[in-house]
């Protein structure tokens, strides 16, 4: 079993603990909900989106994922919360999904009517509409609970981030935010982040090329042949399943692994 299944395990143990009862939930409530953040929408920037943890799928997506991040959501709708998931570089995904439980622990471990005081604000990398990554910050906190205090709705607000190095992983922190008090937190971090595929040489090349040198400057500079040059690069291109330098210099920026 990978960690990603046991995490998701972990997740669905978790979220099985809370027994909600339809007829005592109030959808009305959502509707409302919905309807004041469509009118948001109009006049904020931010992409905005309602998950209802009692039907575990989102009921509101804000039209600004598409202005945001260029996202389709008709597809969305179609794939669901996989939609939202694929996005989401992978090794940032395994963290958020790690940190996304510890913050349901500790809002089960204080007083239900504390529940709705904490936010996790987590920056991390995702794709654009474009398949391109980039940092967001999102704020995840509780909107809803039921007559049982558990969590019911939660709301998700992203922002592109001002920090945008691709080679930063997940940031995170859990915070009261009526008192201003952070909540003490261990970030999580990806138990088996791959290896580079690239040997040091295809590194120190790849990262050559990124600086803009040709072959012929590469090969002066490393002392071998301009024949060799081009088998790095070619093996480079293979190993990082790119179709020319330009997506190569790309992806492996994005993963930090150029030299």
């Amino acid at each position: 079993m990978d960690d990603i299944t046991k995490l998701y395990q972990e997740y669905d143990m978790l979220l099985n603990q809370q027994q909600f009862d339809e007829k005592n939930l109030d959808y009305n409530k959502l509707k409302k909900h919905v309807a004041f953040l469509e009118q948001l929408d109009v006049i904020d920037s931010s992409a905005l989106s309602i998950f209802d943890l009692n039907k575990k799928e989102h009921i509101y997506v804000s039209q600004n994922y598409s202005k945001m991040l260029g996202y389709n959501l008709a597809e969305a709708e179609k794939g669901g919360n996989a939609y939202f998931d694929m996005k989401v570089h992978p090794d940032d995904f395994y963290v958020n999904l790690k940190n996304g439980i510890e913050l349901m622990k500790y809002a089960y471990s204080v007083p239900i009517e504390e529940r709705k005081d904490f936010k996790l604000v987590s920056e991390y990398r995702v794709k654009n509409g474009n398949g391109n990554y980039i940092r967001i910050i999102e704020q995840q906190q509780a909107l809803e609970l039921d007559n049982n205090g558990n969590i019911w709705v939660a709301l998700s607000t992203v922002d592109v981030s001002p920090e945008q190095d691709l080679n930063i992983g997940v940031k995170g922190q859990i915070f009261n935010f009526r008192t201003g008090k952070l909540v003490p937190f261990q970030m999580a971090s990806h138990p088996s982040k791959p290896a580079s595929p690239l040997s040091k040489r295809e590194k120190q090349v790849l990262g050559m090329i990124k600086n803009g040198m040709l072959s012929k400057e590469i090969a002066e500079k490393l002392f071998i042949s301009i024949h060799t040059v081009n088998t790095h690069r070619q093996r480079i291109l293979e190993k990082l399943n790119a179709s020319n330098s330009f997506e190569a210099i790309q992806y492996a920026t994005q993963i930090g692994i150029t030299g």
